[in-house]
């Protein structure tokens, strides 16, 4: 029984194994090893400069930016790095064919030219709270998984309730860490006048497109510039031009110095969502069901919408957000199935869950049915799992006619008078932004598609309408269904809003087709709702299982959007045998690539950018051997969400923004490869020498602190 017992903890360390790298920790939770450790790395300030509820510190200039990316305030006056592709859709809803600053960029030489972005906020994270033991105190194993969410709801709400009487500027979130065994509160403050300052072409911030993005070596310069705005006392406030530039509590100073192989990096950030405790049965479900959907499903729809925006300058502004966001949900879940094959991601976690096992019989743990009673529970919904992925895909994410019927239904006119308004700027924001005949095509594809994809059990009822009245001819159906439906325009939601009685919202077509969907997709999940208690409980327990097992490691808990630092170093790797790739990219890739894809409009460059690389006109933005570096790379632990996230030097000051993972370790959302995950940054220099020297925005430059 030693013996065994013996093998088993060795079989668990080996599998539990964590690095220095490895983890986005809380910054309220790093404890004096993790400081120790980023201290012997190079962090040459205190850790109370890089983290301080008390204090102003470093990570009070980072944001969260518009709830999906990051951001780093850099001026006095309230200015804001981010990544390119984050302030991609605030820049297409500013682009026209007269203005196209997607294709051309945008500067703004003064404050007066800068535009408003009315949805785009960005949020400061004040501190963070460990209220795990009042959220668990009514809490107990017995509970259904609906009576503990109950709960554990009520209790959140106590909790914010209280924060918003102390200050009703502040918004509180309390968190579920480690699938639901702690909970922390976090509050905010969010800042709702955010405007765009300089941006530059997609042909650099969006270098290379898809056939680049999440590959290493990178030439992007993915980066765009926004500005923060205040009332006079310098609190939040809705868009007004009576506003001024707000004033940070801290401002993170640029380096110019730069970087070489191995030197300290740290990346702060608001990471989204990673699910590295999940079971090996939850990643095979994620690959078969969800990712195999996105990649099947989103690649039909997005060859659709590339082709029309070829052919149309119109319609590739219009539709620019909606591929760019598509496309880049759909590379990564290829990269992440193809990652976590080759990677052996599912056998070294089912070792792990061998180990537990035989963990749970030694200690004769009253939990030793639980991997057994998981895997049965993902098993009984693996069909109906699988087709409610492809559902979601084909229909409620597929073409946009549903969905606009759908959120003109459930148009809330009780709401507040600002709620409302903002709810009918989104609706006409989308409409102006929607071709009919494209939209055609795509629900035409997506209906032929699902058809081949699932059970006939799971065909929702528009499938017997098309058998029985157009004789299987789904495009007839489609045809039909658009030409009736006046959901197509804005009429529909004008006769709507205006209460025109002539015309009865119910009976339109996509209205009724919409009804349908909902009522069907619910139907589906009443296939999952048993086994998604089992699953929900037994994840949650799982972790905890492997945490306790466990206790001389520090695991880090999943990122759920959150700050979160990372640190690391910068360097380079092998992908595989034979190639070595360096740690950093410059300006003569960028060359190469536009000559060696030189008839591929996705690697073009401008002119003007050419003449400047040529001329070697790169100002005071180079490094010790007069070369401007364009990216490079660390292995921080990042993931989606982390896009526009700073990078930071050990004496605090930014290198660069992360924006990208590298391909060869896609499946990082579920394990750390540290010999091959690697997180790409855009240097902070060659941003400054595209600010300065391609868009001749000085004003910009003078009110940066550079080191």
């Amino acid at each position: 029984m030693k013996l065994k017992s013996l093998l088993t903890l060795l079989l668990l360390l080996c599998c539990m194994s964590s690095f220095a790298d490895e983890g986005m920790w809380l910054l309220g939770n790093v404890n004096k090893q993790m400081r120790s450790t980023m201290k012997d790395m190079g962090l040459q300030m205190p850790f109370d400069k890089v983290y301080s509820p008390d204090h102003r510190s470093l990570s009070d200039a980072v944001v969260s930016f518009g709830g999906f990316c990051s951001g780093v305030v850099v001026s006095d006056n309230g200015l804001v790095f981010t990544n390119h592709h984050c302030g991609f859709n605030s820049i297409q809803q500013h682009s026209s064919v007269e203005h196209d600053y997607l294709k051309d960029g945008f500067v703004s030489h003064s404050m007066e030219e800068e535009l408003p972005n009315p949805e785009l906020y960005v949020r400061f994270l004040l501190r963070t709270e460990d209220v795990t033991q009042r959220m668990l105190q009514d809490v107990n194993r017995d509970m259904t998984e609906d009576d503990r969410m109950a709960v554990l709801d009520s209790m959140a709400n106590v909790i914010i309730t209280e924060m918003a009487i102390e200050d009703s500027t502040l918004i509180g979130v309390v968190d579920a860490y480690y699938g639901g065994n702690e909970y922390w509160l976090s509050v905010y403050r969010d800042y709702n006048d955010v405007r765009l300052v300089f941006a530059p072409p997609s042909s650099i911030g969006k270098f290379g497109w898809d056939t680049d993005n999440w590959v290493w070596p990178r030439h992007t310069g993915d980066f765009c510039v926004f500005r923060i705005y205040a009332d006079k006392d310098n609190k939040p406030a809705d868009y007004s031009p009576d506003n001024v530039p707000y004033k940070p509590d801290y401002v993170a100073p640029i380096s110019l110095d730069g970087y070489k192989t191995g030197s300290f990096c740290m990346t702060l950030g608001y990471p989204g969502t990673t699910e590295r405790y999940l079971s090996s049965y939850g990643v095979e479900e994620m690959m078969n069901g969800m990712n195999q959907a996105m990649i099947d499903m989103r690649g039909i729809k997005q060859d659709i919408w590339k082709k029309a925006m070829n052919n149309s300058d119109d319609i590739r502004i219009k539709y620019a957000t909606k591929y760019d966001e598509s496309s880049n949900y759909w590379k990564n879940s290829i990269g992440k199935n193809r990652s976590i094959k080759q990677l052996g991601i599912l056998e070294k976690k089912r070792m792990q869950e061998t180990a537990l096992s035989q963990w749970f019989k030694d200690t004769s743990s009253s939990d030793v049915d639980l991997l057994p009673t998981l895997e049965a529970a993902y098993d009984y919904r693996q069909a109906s799992n699988r087709a409610l992925s492809y559902y979601i895909e084909s229909f409620l994410n597929g073409a946009e006619l549903s969905q606009l019927a759908l959120e003109i239904l459930n148009f809330d006119f009780e709401a507040d008078e600002e709620s409302v308004g903002r709810h009918l700027n989104n609706l006409i924001d989308k409409y102006e932004n929607y071709d009919v005949e494209v939209d055609k095509e795509i629900y035409t594809a997506m209906l032929r598609a699902y058809q081949t994809e699932v059970d006939s059990v799971f065909l929702p009822p528009m499938y017997a309408v098309i058998d029985t009245l157009y004789d299987g001819n789904i495009q007839a159906y489609v045809d039909s269904l658009y030409s009736h439906s006046e959901m197509t325009s804005m009429r529909a939601l004008q006769r709507y809003l205006e209460q025109d009685t002539t015309y009865q919202i119910i009976n339109d077509p996509a209205i009724e087709l919409a009804i349908d969907l909902i009522v069907f997709y619910y139907e589906m999940n009443q296939y999952t709702l048993e086994s998604n208690e089992l699953i929900h409980k037994g994840e949650r327990v799982l972790t905890d299982a492997m945490r306790t097992m466990n206790p001389q490691l520090t695991p880090y808990p999943d990122a759920n959007g959150s700050l979160r630092l990372s640190f690391g170093s910068i360097k380079g790797y092998s992908p595989f045998d034979g190639a070595f790739f360096q740690y950093y990219t410059t300006p003569k890739g960028i060359i190469e690539k536009a000559k060696r894809n030189f008839d591929d409009p996705d690697y073009a460059v401008n002119p003007r950018l050419l003449e400047l690389f040529e001329k070697k006109d790169y100002g005071r933005y180079t490094d010790e051997n007069g070369e401007m570096r364009v990216c490079f790379i660390s292995d921080n632990d990042i993931t989606g969400g982390n896009s526009g996230s700073a990078m930071f030097n050990g004496k605090g000051e930014l290198l660069g923004l992360a924006f990208d993972g590298n391909w060869e370790a896609m499946s990082s959302d579920v394990a750390f490869e540290p010999n091959l995950q690697r997180c790409i940054g855009v240097d902070v220099r060659y941003m400054l020498f595209v600010i300065e020297k391609y868009g001749q925005a000085t004003n910009i430059i003078d009110e940066l602190k550079l080191k």
